[in-house]
């Protein structure tokens, strides 16, 4: 039979096998059409047993029927579902236009499978051994579902548009030849981009992608120890959250949810780089026991990321870095030991407006956080964190981080400045515990009071003076600019003439050290 009106009609062709005349069957009926034989190992698709011509379809059928296949029968919608199929040949669908529902579940596919600028309602890859899925610029109206499929040499999706969720669950993906897992370049998902339990070999790359929800990687454990980067995705905007958190395993009902306490869990792991700079997410970005394994070289790199909440929760880096360069967040969640140390973290431009710690995280750790995060000098972010603290109410923490702002700039002064900062630290604080003062000048008072007592003291002029009295002369001498009418009356000598000097000196490094103290506290309000 020739390829024209009797295929319309929905005559068998005459050049097919027993297998695909039952598929083409059941194509125009809409059921399933079952190959499997019940036995689980014979039946898995990524094992080795092979499957013979009983179970066997050519690529270029299926493409038949999809493209330009026959009329369903009366009162039925034709689709394609197949289950335990082996299909041979290349399924090349390249900018075809497929109308039929379209669901594999544990089929093996020996060769690849081409989509590039096709179109779909909604396609279905469930637990399908799969050489490679080439579908750049491929678009769906509905879902795109690849769940516990195995992917030899990749999946490129670059560019590619489906209209609802795009489902990687539990699949395995391995490098193309270019080092990456799954090429998602320019995607845009109108709802969910679930990937949770995902193995990914390779680079995930999702440069520039646009997902309307959420992006799930609970569970998934992503290696890349070729390039840089296990996950790279600068420019990603969600709508949403993105979760780099645990899975509950075992449990297909937990998909999507925080697992609850006692139920088995897989962290969320990578062995590799992640990039995220300059992405937008509308909820939050949750780090929540997550697991990186990085070289010197790589880092966490969260540069300019802006986001109303940052779950930074995961476990401690043994290597690498963590940068937040940038970022601007609402809320920072985290945990004291899960930042890394000393110049392995990035703050520079760091705003923050909120700090909610999980667990306790005492002022001096978090000062620890900060100069980890400031190998050299820098003011912001000590100014940062003291804002923070005072718009909480905390103005005495805010106070103390202030002060250890000036302790970490005296390190970088001349030698004399920095003789001069030991004494505004000691007697003032720099300005922050303007109390000290008080306390100075009284103990420097009493003292000195004492001291005038017995001192020898002529007046300069006779008749022309006051009563003596020690304790207005001590006064006189350790307050600068103000005359209390006592220094300019008498004669001192000797040890007590050197007394006074002093007394004088302290009280002007006193008063130059409660002056700036004051300045800066006016110029920090």
């Amino acid at each position: 039979m020739t390829e024209g009106a009797g295929i319309r009609d929905g005559d068998l062709p005459d050049d097919l096998t027993a297998t695909e005349a039952g598929m083409w069957q059941a194509f125009r009926n809409g059921t399933v059409y079952d190959l499997s034989s019940g036995d689980a190992l014979v039946d898995d698709p990524h094992g080795g047993h092979p499957w013979g011509p009983d179970r066997t379809v050519r690529a270029r059928i299926v493409c038949w029927l999809l493209l330009d296949g026959p009329p369903a029968l009366a009162g039925r919608v034709s689709s394609l579902k197949l289950t335990g199929v082996r299909i041979i040949g290349t399924l090349d669908l390249a900018g075809g236009t497929v109308v039929p529902y379209v669901e594999m579940r544990g089929c093996r596919f020996e060769k690849d499978v081409l989509l590039p600028e096709a179109r779909f309602t909604t396609l279905r890859l469930v637990d399908c051994a799969v050489p490679r899925l080439e579908a750049a610029r491929v678009h769906t109206e509905g879902d795109l579902h690849l769940p516990r499929c195995r992917f030899h040499n990749g999946v490129r999706l670059t560019d590619a548009q489906i209209g609802t969720d795009l489902l990687l669950n539990q699949a395995i993906v391995y490098r193309d030849r270019t080092g990456r897992s799954v090429a998602a370049d320019g995607m845009t998902i109108g709802q969910d981009l679930q990937a949770e339990m995902l193995e990914s070999h390779g680079e995930l790359r999702l440069r520039a992608a646009t997902i309307g929800v959420s992006l799930s990687l609970r569970g998934a454990r992503l290696a890349n120890p070729y390039t840089r980067f296990a996950l790279n995705a600068p420019q990603l905007t969600v709508g949403r959250s993105l979760y780099l958190t645990p899975a509950g395993v075992g449990n297909i009902l937990l998909s999507g949810t925080t697992p609850a306490r006692g139920t088995r869990i897989q962290r969320f792991e990578c062995q590799g780089g992640v990039r995220l700079d300059d992405g937008r997410f509308g909820d939050a970005v949750d780090l929540e026991r997550a697991r990186f394994t990085f070289t010197d070289e790589q880092e966490l790199s969260l540069r300019r990321v802006q986001t109303p909440e940052l779950r930074f929760l995961g476990e401690r880096p043994a290597r690498g870095g963590v940068v937040l360069s940038g970022a601007k967040v609402v809320n920072l969640m985290d945990r004291a030991d899960a930042w890394p140390g000393p110049g392995r973290l990035h703050m520079g431009g760091f705003g923050y407006e909120n700090l909610v710690p999980r667990g306790p995280f005492p002022l001096r750790e978090r000062l620890d956080w900060v100069a980890a995060a400031t190998a050299e000098y820098n003011p912001e972010p000590y100014e940062r964190l003291a804002a923070v603290l005072r718009a909480g109410g905390e103005d005495e923490d805010a106070r103390e981080v202030l002060l250890a702002k000036q302790r970490r700039r005296r390190e970088s002064l001349p030698i004399a400045a920095k003789l001069w900062g030991y004494v505004q630290d000691w007697t003032v604080a720099y300005g922050y515990r303007p109390g000290r003062a008080a306390v100075w000048m009284a103990v420097l008072w009493a003292a000195s009071s004492l001291a005038f007592t017995h001192a020898s003291h002529p007046p300069l002029k006779r008749g022309e003076h006051p009563p003596w009295n020690p304790a207005l002369f001590a006064l006189d001498l350790l307050l600068p600019v103000i005359d209390l009418g006592q220094v300019g009356f008498w004669q001192l000598s000797g040890g007590w003439q050197w007394l006074a000097a002093v007394m004088i000196l302290l009280g002007w490094v006193l008063a130059t050290t409660v002056a700036a103290g004051a300045t800066r506290l006016l110029r920090r309000n």
